[in-house]
């Protein structure tokens, strides 16, 4: 498949596409960011003794483990099971997913040397990607999947640091010290994260997610100069299979209106910006997603109604809205409280 080709498998009426398509909808459509993940025991269950990145790189694995929330939870989209630094791991970069750390990189790219071993991404890297996308499609029916990618700026941020980092150091010393560096390293990864799509979006894929989960580290004028070109570059690469792009990240209220800027068709919001402020700070031309705060789900089912609504009740202005929340599902979050919101959200949203 091409760009400008529609996947063949996409379920283009779906409440979920609308949504993002700003067109009216039969329901919100909801989905949860790590919807997939340590929140469920039959995931617990599938993953035991099998390391992170060895899951990513099963096909079977992958597919099981991106159905059971849908199964479970009866949300209106699945997203594929992995993790952002899954390509850089396909090209060669010696990383590992450490328990209770994160993603941990052996040889961490401070020099031109360093950035000339990221080599471009292949198909054939991420030959598995393509297998399970196979797999889900024919499953999922008319259930639409989406794809997903880190950002530019924070795989640079793990590839500079070495690993997870609260101030970025490393990474906003390269920015504001080597700037030209800075732009080759977010410019080789920019091509790499859109390859990564253009593989998930040709298997089957309905709409793309890019996660920019370190990017409310930045002041606004820093992200415009240092970061937006590259990620307007994966957008733009993608633009023309006409599936919806999202794009997120955490801390980012400031930069809203830059994230959409940067290309997306859907602007995901955290919980702490409500979203009718968000649509004012993002402009017209764009659905939002989000964003009831994670810790909520803690709360009871009372507390928890209560905030989706007031979530709902700042999105009844929007042209398009998908039902998230404003980071990913904590891994001690009760599964069931998930499944009541999902049918709270679609029962107070139908038409």
């Amino acid at each position: 498949m091409s760009a400008n080709q529609t996947p063949p498998s996409a379920p283009y009426d779906s409440a979920f596409l609308k949504a993002c398509r700003r067109e009216p909808v039969p329901h919100t459509p909801v989905w949860f960011m790590r919807q997939a993940g340590r929140s469920l025991p039959e995931y617990r269950k599938v993953r035991q003794g099998i390391g992170m990145l060895d899951s990513c790189m099963r096909p079977d694995l992958v597919a099981e483990i991106t159905l059971q929330p849908v199964r479970r939870h009866g949300v209106d989209a699945a997203i594929y099971f992995s993790d952002i630094v899954v390509p850089l791991k396909a090209i060669g970069v010696d990383l590992d997913i450490k328990p209770g750390v994160g993603p941990v990189v052996e040889q961490p790219v401070r020099t031109r040397a360093d950035l000339a071993r990221l080599r471009d991404l292949t198909p054939e890297d991420v030959s598995y990607v393509t297998e399970a996308i196979g797999l889900l499609t024919d499953e999922l029916g008319t259930t639409p999947l989406i794809g997903f990618a880190g950002a530019p700026f924070t795989l640079a941020s793990y590839l500079v640091e070495g690993g997870p980092s609260r101030t970025y150091e490393n990474a906003k010393a390269m920015m504001y010290g080597d700037p030209e560096l800075w732009a080759d390293l977010l410019d080789r990864l920019a091509e790499i994260t859109a390859a990564f799509l253009k593989v998930q979006i040709e298997a089957g894929a309905s709409a793309v997610q890019l996660f920019d989960s370190w990017a409310g580290a930045l002041a606004p004028a820093d992200y415009r100069r240092s970061v937006l070109p590259a990620s307007a570059k994966v957008f733009d690469a993608v633009a023309g299979y006409g599936v919806p792009r999202i794009h997120f990240g955490v801390g980012t209220g400031e930069l809203l209106g830059l994230m959409g800027e940067a290309g997306a068709d859907v602007v995901g919001v955290d919980w702490r910006v409500p979203l009718d402020e968000a649509v004012r700070r993002v402009g017209p031309g764009k659905a939002l997603q989000g964003n009831l705060d994670p810790t909520v789900l803690f709360a009871g089912t009372e507390a928890v109604e209560t905030k989706a609504r007031e979530v709902l009740d700042a999105a009844s202005g929007l042209e398009g809205h998908v039902f998230n929340l404003g980071h990913g599902v904590m891994p001690s979050t009760d599964p069931d409280a998930l499944t009541r919101l999902v049918e709270y959200v679609h029962t107070r949203t139908a038409v």
